[in-house]
């Protein structure tokens, strides 16, 4: 799979005028990486870190599509619990903690301008990151 290919399925359903906006760069130069150009290093990592993409993959189309940002420390978060409710967090709860924030910052990232959270989209990524770590 290509570049171009890769940013096409990055950009999903999102115009590419505000998939731009997004991520800082001028459509025009979207576009121009959408029709084979490749991007330099400084702007690959770029549109990454602004579309919660890893680098990896968009470069080469191997390892997780989205950042590890949906991972959690396990040590803060239990921390963090033990702070908040006075009790600590056992690995049931961890592992739903782990989901909810994930299923986050998935939604947050691809929040459209107008607002709208993509609730399907964010429980087929939910679902696509069970089915790899179960691999």
């Amino acid at each position: 799979m290509s570049f171009a290919a890769r940013l096409k399925d990055l950009i999903g359903e999102e115009s590419v005028s505000g998939f731009a906006r997004r991520v800082g760069l001028n459509e025009a130069l979207i576009r121009k990486y959408l029709n084979g150009s490749e991007p330099s290093l400084a702007k690959a990592n770029q549109i990454a870190e602004r579309a919660n993409c890893s680098l990896e993959y968009l470069a080469t189309g191997c390892g997780y599509l989205y950042r590890h940002a949906e991972v959690v420390d396990s040590e803060a978060a239990k921390l963090a619990f033990k702070i908040v409710y006075q009790k600590n967090l056992d690995d049931p709860q961890l592992q739903q903690l782990t989901k909810m924030v994930s299923a986050y910052q998935y939604l947050r990232t691809h929040k459209k301008h107008d607002g709208y959270l993509d609730q399907a989209a964010a429980e087929r990524f939910l679902q696509l990151a069970a089915s790899k770590e179960q691999n």
